[in-house]
This record gives structure tokens, sequence and C-alpha cells, in this order.
């Protein structure tokens, strides 16, 4: 009988990884003006070890922002992979965004990074994905990240109900987010397209 007890268990073979969570990354297109903010929060299981990450980047001269969500490594590599889709594609982010998602669907390497990027110029928001999705959100507000879905929230409401401009409204979401997500804080980063 204890044979048999012990037949039947299922022993862990090695410890489980360590999941890294972080960031919450807004973007808000309202009334002409177009903000990206991200917090700076780094967290590896149930320790904050870094506070002040910078996950908001700026490209092409300054005329497209991109903020990342996952593991670090990755995003940047997405970044770069960008960067190099843009350059291919200068006046056209949906297709450097759609060849991204694209490459990183169907290459090996590729698929195994976990990350999220958002992506705005004067004319789009972009959400990519390692599924191969580009989305566009039709409000022009997008959240990603742990804490991306309290500060797409925060956000809908402040540009719904005040008078805010995009920056204002990505502080306010941020700050509401970074009061709700263990895994965000307030040292934020605001970027405006101008």
């Amino acid at each position: 009988m204890a044979g048999s007890f012990i037949e039947n268990q299922t022993f862990p073979t090695s410890p489980p990884a360590m999941k890294t969570r972080s960031t919450t990354i807004l973007t808000v297109r309202h009334n002409g003006q177009v903000a990206m903010g991200g917090d700076g929060q780094v967290t590896m299981g149930q320790t904050v070890v870094k506070s002040d990450a910078v996950k908001i980047r700026r490209l092409m001269d300054d005329r497209i922002l991109v903020g990342f969500a996952g593991a670090a490594a990755d995003a940047f590599a997405l970044m770069e992979r960008l960067e190099t889709k843009l350059k291919d594609y200068p006046a056209n982010l949906p297709r450097a965004a759609t060849e991204l998602a694209k490459e990183w669907r169907t290459d090996r390497a590729l698929r195994r990074l976990e990350a999220l990027v958002a992506v705005v110029d004067e004319e789009n928001t972009l959400l990519v994905s390692g599924t191969g999705d580009v989305i566009q959100p039709s409000d022009g507000i997008l959240g990603i990240g742990s804490g991306g879905n309290y500060a797409l929230a925060a956000a809908r409401a402040l540009a719904k109900h005040s008078t805010l401009n995009a920056a204002e409204i990505v502080r306010g979401a941020l700050e509401i987010a970074s009061d709700i997500c263990v895994y965000s804080n307030g040292n934020l980063v605001i970027e405006e397209l101008k």
C-alpha cells in the first residue's frame, strides 16, 4: 500500500523559475497630443530589485516612442529589431511593426522572448506581441505590463471626464496604477511627441 502511494505522487525535479514582473506602460492619444509613460519598478519574485528603470525610448529622431514590458534583455532585443524594421520602412510604422511581429513569431530564437512592446508615432498607437499581434486600440489609449489594465481603466476615465492633456492623463493614470499594482511604483518617466 505504501508503495502505490509513492508511485502516484509527483515530485518536482527542479525549482520553479523565478518570474520577473515589472512595469506599467501607458500611452494616451488625446485631443491631438500623444504621451507615453512608464513606472520604474523591476521585481524578481517578491523582491524589488530596481525602482528607477527607464522603460520608454525615443527612436527615429524622436518621432517614435517605444515602451516595453517584460524581460529587459528581451525588450532591448526587440527594440533593436524594431529600429531595423523602421529603417526599412521609415514612413510606415504599421508596416515596420507587422514585419517585426512576423519575424518575432516565426524566428525560433525570437519566439522565446517574453516582452510586449507599445509603440506610437504622430498617427499610430500599436501593441506588438510575440504571438504575431499588431493591435491598434480604437480610442488611442493602450496599457501594457503588470499594471497596464489598471492604468488603462484610469486613463479612459480621465480622458472621458476631465480636461487634462495627454501627458497629465498618463501621469494621473500611472499614479493610480502604482497605488494598486504591487509590481509598479511611482517613479514615473513620461515622454510626449511634439
